[in-house]
């Protein structure tokens, strides 16, 4: 059975109070859009189509792989019909089944959508609606059904009775057309209260004809959860937390406080990892087995090893952190970082593009700045990469073996050659060779009784200016 996608993205969010279009606002990190788009990549259709309105080039840019993804706009917003409309020019020559879906339903499974389409499929309909019952009092439409439990109609809530409000099944705005259906949208009038076209509609007109159409009530409640308020936005990201939360749980991964934590959609994290109260995962994050991750650490984009331990208030933007390594407390790791193996990088230190070698200790104090440092070096506390002249950046090499001593200022660019010591408060500005030992300090003066007699001067002077107001 060929099928194609056809996503209703045009939505203004004018209900969101913001200028954004709707689709575009993020949820966990990822805009709305891209959730549903990826859910529908899990069916394998021949097509997939999104139906925009304003601002189409951001919206494109918002997927990753629009390669896989055609867009139409919708010129005017005339309602939902006319959306599905404004996609039967992408749609001409396919002969199959269109599944439509709301670009602002983001919790939707893949594995709802398989079903509905099995049902759609196994039971010949021309239409099928996909519903589901609804708790509490909302705006959906009401699905109606005659005595024998066939739909005959929706009915806006808008347009509803009293009675009809008391309907818990309503329309998920989900539903699967085969193509030959496909016409009846011309058959479609203006709603009187809005003056739009309703795709609901298309279910009683399609009856009318003869078809055969269906609805099925499956699927949970919260995954057709629409997103028109900043409200339901916030609500719909506790709920995908949620999700996210127990698919990690049900791989061995042990949250000490789930509910505090947040995790972006394309973040993975391998079993045996113990993630502590308010963590922030964000984006492209992947962390390895066997890892622990204590409080307040935020990692973007990042590459954690396994057995890695990132120390609390710890924040790691595109960088890499390879196996046994420590990080933190309070350190930063700047993007375009590589540390290596069993590396220690402690109290308020901070890396920007550098590389780290194995075994490497950075404990205390230190900015370590476009600089490509060996195996087994101790960094000092103080300890200062000194990369930019007020025009460019350069590199400081350290290489492997070294010892930098406390309160060293490196001044690049500069190479520090194996197996060399720095003497503690040294600038450096010059190579130093293999073995040696580097020192840049002013010598050490000593003078004897200074203190006594810069008191004895003190006294004299407050007792000359006591004396002179006396007069």
């Amino acid at each position: 059975m060929s099928k194609a996608g056809v996503v209703l993205a045009a939505g203004l969010g004018t209900r969101m109070k913001s200028s954004l279009p709707k689709v575009l606002h993020l949820l966990n990190g990822t805009p709305l859009l891209r959730y549903i788009v990826n859910t529908l990549y899990e069916l394998r259709l021949q097509k997939i189509i999104v139906v925009t309105g304003e601002r189409q080039k951001e919206i494109k840019e918002s997927l990753t792989d629009t390669g896989r993804v055609s867009f139409v706009r919708q010129k005017d917003a005339r309602g939902t019909a006319d959306a599905l409309s404004a996609a039967i020019s992408s749609l001409r020559g396919f002969k199959g089944t269109i599944l439509v879906v709301n670009g602002d339903t983001p919790l939707i499974t893949g594995e709802t959508l398989k079903r509905f389409l099995k049902k759609h499929k196994r039971n010949r309909n021309d239409i099928s609606v996909l519903s589901f019952i609804a708790k509490e009092q909302n705006s959906y439409g009401r699905i109606l059904r005659d005595r024998g439990g066939r739909i005959i109609s929706i009915i806006e809530e808008r347009n509803a009775t009293a009675s009809e409000k008391m309907i818990k099944e309503v329309n998920s705005g989900v539903y699967a057309i085969e193509h030959g259906s496909l016409h009846f949208l011309k058959e479609i009038k203006p709603n009187k209260v809005k003056g739009e076209y309703y795709l609901t509609d298309i279910v009683e007109i399609a009856l009318n004809k003869g078809k055969k159409v269906e609805s099925y009530c499956i699927g949970s409640e919260e995954e057709f959860m629409g997103i028109n308020t900043r409200k339901e936005l916030e609500k719909a990201g506790q709920l995908m937390r949620q999700r996210i939360v127990e698919r990690f749980m049900n791989t061995g991964v042990s949250f000490i406080d789930a509910g505090s934590v947040f995790i972006s959609t394309d973040t993975e994290i391998g079993k045996e990892t113990l993630i502590y109260p308010n963590v922030h995962l964000e984006g492209r994050t992947k962390i390895g087995k066997g890892c622990i991750i204590y409080p307040n650490v935020r990692l973007l984009d990042t590459l954690i090893g396994d057995s890695v331990v990132i120390k609390d208030c710890t924040l790691i933007e595109s960088s890499v952190v390879n196996d046994r390594a420590s990080i933190g407390p309070f350190a930063h790791i700047r993007p375009e970082s590589k540390i290596d193996a069993g590396v220690r990088i402690g109290n308020f230190v901070e890396v920007k593009k550098s590389v780290i070698g194995s075994g490497t200790k950075a404990m205390h104090l230190t900015y370590l700045g476009d600089a490509v440092i060996g195996k087994d070096v101790n960094i000092g506390a103080g300890t200062i990469t000194c990369n930019y002249d007020g025009y460019t950046k350069h590199t400081t090499a350290i290489e492997d073996n070294v010892f930098i001593g406390s309160d060293s200022q490196l001044i690049a660019p500069v190479t520090i050659g194996k197996g060399a010591y720095v003497g503690a408060g040294s600038t450096i500005t010059k190579n130093v060779p293999q073995k040696a030992l580097a020192l840049s300090r002013a010598e050490q003066k000593i003078l004897e009784g200074w203190a006594i007699r810069k008191k004895s001067k003190a006294k004299s002077q407050k007792l000359k200016e006591k004396k002179k107001k006396q007069r």
